[in-house]
């Protein structure tokens, strides 16, 4: 079964580097806003292992209406726990978190080739296509929030 709990910041920072950016440091997994007020990480488990990880910060988009928003960054899932749903349900929750804080949409910059995972959640992508230097294309993501 799938526990999802707050975690810190620092508990992101192993699986972000190794799923995420195993080409760059560990230091270039931290992100500025993950101890800015509002931010809060969401973690996945699964028999008490670490399995999944997601950041939130409040953060406008100007390609998305409502406001206010969140912006999801670094979510993954370790690869040999993919088929046990940990992403969809940590994602779900989070949904249900934010809304309950007042958020009107969640947005990620998600990585092109995972952009059907996120429509399978019910996400929509807005904008073209673009390119972060050093880690590839990606599309902006989003979800009006109930």
């Amino acid at each position: 079964m799938i526990l999802v709990n707050e975690i810190s910041a620092e508990d992101t920072y192993e699986i972000r580097h190794m799923i995420l950016r195993p080409h760059q440091t560990i230091e270039q997994c931290k992100y500025e806003q993950d101890k800015e007020e509002g931010s809060f990480h969401l973690g996945a488990f699964f028999d008490g292992t670490l399995i999944s990880v997601a950041s939130f910060y409040r953060q406008d988009h100007p390609l998305i209406e409502a406001s206010p928003s969140y912006q999801m960054r670094g979510m993954a899932t370790l690869p040999g726990y993919r088929k046990q749903r940990a992403g969809s349900t940590l994602v779900t929750r989070a949904e249900q978190k934010l809304a309950d804080m007042g958020a009107k949409t969640v947005w990620c910059n998600a990585r092109c080739h995972v952009q059907g995972y996120y429509e399978k959640l019910g996400w929509k992508d807005t904008g073209d296509p673009f390119d972060l230097p050093g880690i590839g294309p990606h599309i902006v993501m989003y979800k009006k929030l109930k």
